[in-house]
């Protein structure tokens, strides 16, 4: 099949579609029964710190062994130096924009400083 010049075959789109399918029935099937159903208290709770922990074990390895490499804890780690920022900003301003641009800004010195030297 051809969609917009480029040349796509059907079996990557029938799974394309079985998986954006698959997904939809599991997430809309849990809507009628998401009133019915109270978890306990303690369980609630635990669930308010699975984003900031999914969101942890996707960025500390990128940041820790960046580009595939093996354990880097150095300050020549451009990664560790902008997540480093990222965290004292963060935590000092508590301003989410000032954050991701700022810390960017460090990220992309710290580059920029050590493909100079």
């Amino acid at each position: 099949m051809n969609l917009f010049g480029v040349n796509i075959p059907f079996h990557e789109i029938y799974m394309v579609s079985g998986m954006a399918l698959v997904t939809f029935a599991i997430r809309y099937l849990m809507f009628p029964v998401s009133g019915r159903f109270k978890f306990p208290e303690l369980f609630e709770q635990g669930l308010r710190y699975v984003p900031p922990v999914v969101l942890t074990a996707i960025i500390v390895p990128s940041v820790l062994m960046p580009n595939g490499s093996p354990l880097n804890l150095s300050f020549t780690n451009p990664y560790l130096i902008g997540a480093l920022a990222a965290c004292a900003m963060g935590g000092v301003f508590r301003n989410l924009l000032l954050t991701i641009v700022m810390s960017m800004a460090v990220f992309l010195g710290a580059q920029w400083v050590f493909a100079m030297g």
